[in-house]
């Protein structure tokens, strides 16, 4: 494989759509917004550290996410704290989370309610 055949595509979104028109997104949406950084008083969800939500036929989600920084000191735990999350909500049955870095979080990808609770707005 060549370097040219590891580089995305000119277009390609960097981050994979989540699939919204599934009946349960809202719900897991919600779940995700019950989970907080616990070194930044807001939700995971509005800080933009949930990139993906895809959601199958058989109502398995699959969530791709990130955290603020690497070294982030609940790395290890937070995965877990959404799949609980997510796992209560009525119809989903299984979660997978998968953490990944790429793109780096920057906080250009948090909500306006996030940016106006952190006093960015």
């Amino acid at each position: 494989m060549t370097i040219e055949d590891q580089t995305p595509l000119e277009g390609t979104p960097l981050i994979k759509p989540s699939t919204t028109d599934h009946p349960l997104f809202d719900a897991v949406v919600e779940a995700c917004r019950t989970v907080f950084d616990p070194e930044i008083p807001v939700n995971i969800y509005d800080l933009g550290l949930v990139y993906t939500i895809e959601i199958n036929d058989a109502n398995e989600v699959g969530i791709v996410m990130t955290l603020t920084a690497p070294g982030c000191p609940v790395a290890g735990e937070m995965p877990e704290w959404v799949q609980n999350a997510v796992e209560s909500v009525p119809g989903v049955q299984a979660v997978n989370v998968e953490m990944t870095f790429q793109p780096q979080w920057g906080m250009d990808m948090m909500s306006d309610e996030a940016r106006l609770e952190l006093g960015f707005m």
